[in-house]
């Protein structure tokens, strides 16, 4: 059964989430005797913070893509050298035979520039194992073991480089769905931690009742600054009534 692709459960980016939990940790650890009152002690704080730390060690999408491009630079130079040794023998080969003739089309390198990376792979060895099978008749056009190890070697760099490739995307996928895993358990701990922050808070001093809320986007940030605005003049109103 394939498993399920992990979703994250915040919409700001991984940096804000990080810096949030550490800006109210630092209210939680100084409203710490309060915190313990709800059964949210010095131990569940440490490991909170332990939780934040891991996640920054975390290497982010910029590097693993960096990582990955690299990789994919490797493999598109392997195979253009791949398509260089074949383009190289193909040429001795139409001096011996036209290229319209069976014996030519045996090599399969029409499409060479449209193949795709397996169907590369594939036409190297195949014209490896044509041209062996020709080494005889060709010899008069300096096609060689040398010309053919040439090839050989181009498809094992290229199969390599292709490879690595792939197993960076793996990694890839792997590391992204690590850092989603960890920042929805930081996101409901920090989440657990607001709302007793806000409870502490919300009848003695909106101040500190403010720093433990969150916001999700700057349109959340907009309409809470409204509703407080609403509320001022509603006080102002009832005053001067």
């Amino acid at each position: 059964m394939k498993k399920q692709s992990v979703h994250r459960q915040y919409n700001f980016p991984d940096a804000d989430l990080y810096l949030m939990c550490v800006e109210r940790l630092k209210y939680a650890i100084r409203d710490r005797e309060l915190f313990q009152q709800y059964g949210y002690d010095k131990d569940r704080l440490k490991t909170f913070q332990a939780m934040c730390e891991k996640f920054r060690a975390l290497p982010d999408d910029d590097e693993l893509v960096g990582d990955q491009m690299l990789v994919t630079e490797k493999k598109y130079d392997a195979a253009e050298k791949l398509k260089s040794a074949i383009r190289s023998l193909m040429t001795r080969v139409a001096m011996k035979y036209s290229n319209r003739s069976g014996r030519y089309r045996k090599f399969g390198t029409s499409k060479l520039g449209d193949m795709t990376d397996a169907q590369l792979i594939f036409c190297g060895r195949r014209v490896i194992r044509v041209a062996r099978q020709q080494i005889d008749f060709l010899a008069d056009v300096g096609v060689n073991e040398n010309v053919i190890r040439r090839i050989h070697d181009a498809v094992q760099n290229f199969e390599n480089a292709l490879n690595i490739q792939q197993d960076k995307i793996a990694d890839r996928d792997i590391s992204v769905e690590r850092r989603t895993e960890q920042g929805n358990k930081m996101y409901q701990e920090l989440i657990v931690l607001c709302n007793i922050g806000k409870d502490i808070w919300a009848e003695r001093d909106p101040v500190k009742y403010e720093q433990f809320t969150i916001y999700e986007s700057n349109n959340d940030q907009k309409i809470a600054r409204k509703q407080k605005e609403e509320r001022e003049k509603g006080k102002v109103g009832d005053q001067g009534g």
